[in-house]
């Protein structure tokens, strides 16, 4: 598993984030049920795969199943602790006492006494959202990284406005994850003059999460129904998830993953070379 250097942070993490989203959430993507014994122990094993294959990035939320993900990733994390960087989320609205009571919550459920990235929940901000950020918002994670209850301060967003980039400016934040996939690539828009928000996280030296790395299905439903039994012979999920990794910008490209066998074959993408040249890719203006 290849690890790259989470921005200004410093953690060493691997490129493979596991999105634990399917953990929680019953019937996300495909029909599961999330709170049967079963299933519970398929993503129990899954994260204990990714661990042994070095996927150590784990992401998840409370708004994950009401905080079934968080306690899934609970069960494996005794005794492993130092071995992952773990992510979870505060949701909207974001008061002082909010975000407070939400980290408390998470700490219970995971079972640890710190969390490495604890990141706003959001998705396209506005001028409210913003002044929520930097207001009580902010002030919470501020106290609770000084208590040693989280480590990093981020951000989750599905794409690029005005007042998120009004909050990324401030360089208060170590961590940006982001909507980015070869369906959605106006995040890092590679022909506008370096135009995007990830560029804008890249300034303050951030790191960069994606999410929605395989466009949630979207690129292959698509191709089936262009293409038809044809594309049964091509690796749709490697070719986006090598798309998002061949970015020098991104830090780790979060997948969400339930089973064993996923875990495995995502994470042979990682030490499956080649990659691509994003920039080269793009069409250019010819003089």
């Amino acid at each position: 598993m290849r690890c790259r250097t989470l921005g200004r942070t410093g953690l060493e993490v691997s490129e493979l984030g596991f999105g634990a989203a399917p953990l929680g959430i019953t019937n996300y993507l495909e029909k599961w049920d999330a709170r049967g014994a079963k299933e519970r122990q398929a993503g129990i094993r899954a994260l204990e795969r990714a661990l042994g294959l070095g996927v150590n990035y784990w992401d998840t939320a409370p708004g994950y199943g009401d905080g079934l993900s968080e306690q899934v990733i609970g069960e494996v994390l005794p005794g492993v602790r130092d071995r992952v960087v773990i992510a979870t989320k505060v949701g909207a609205p974001w008061s002082h006492e909010g975000v407070i009571a939400s980290c408390e919550a998470s700490l219970r459920r995971l079972r640890v006494d710190s969390i490495d990235v604890l990141q706003f929940h959001g998705g396209h901000y506005s001028d409210e959202m913003a002044g929520q950020v930097l207001g009580g918002g902010m002030e919470a994670m501020v106290k609770l990284r000084e208590q040693g209850k989280i480590r990093f301060i981020g951000i989750t967003a599905e794409g690029s406005t005005g007042a998120l980039e009004r909050i990324i400016a401030t360089g208060q934040l170590d961590t940006l994850q982001t909507r980015y996939n070869f369906c959605y690539q106006h995040t890092c828009d590679h022909i506008n003059e370096n135009a995007g928000i990830i560029y804008r996280a890249e300034e303050q030296r951030m790191g960069v999460i994606t999410m929605r790395t395989l466009t949630s299905g979207l690129f292959q439903r698509t191709m089936r129904a262009a293409f038809g039994d044809r594309v049964n012979t091509l690796d749709l999920n490697g070719f986006l998830l090598k798309w998002v990794l061949s970015n020098p910008l991104v830090d780790v490209a979060l997948v969400g993953m339930r089973r064993s066998e996923e875990v495995e074959l995502n994470a042979k993408i990682s030490d499956d070379p080649p990659r691509f040249d994003i920039a080269g890719l793009h069409y250019r203006q010819v003089d």
